[in-house]
């Protein structure tokens, strides 16, 4: 997913497509040790756009000041 329509989500869509994705991940790998994958790169997709959410998410918990 492009940077600029993740920034465009709301927290809570971020943290629940973050969550999703992580599921996503834990699946794929338990197919890849169970059963051939198909697509190898599917991991590497989902692993970088973990990592998008995860830097997005941290970056506007930064600009928000702590009162």
């Amino acid at each position: 997913m492009k940077v600029s329509k993740i920034r465009e989500m709301r927290a809570d869509e971020r943290q629940g497509e973050l969550e999703k994705l992580e599921r996503d991940l834990f699946d794929l790998r338990t197919k890849a040790v169970t059963e051939k994958l198909e697509n190898t790169h599917l991991l590497r997709n989902v692993r970088r756009d973990i990592a998008r959410y995860k830097t997005i998410i941290r970056e506007s918990q930064l600009e928000r000041p702590v009162a």
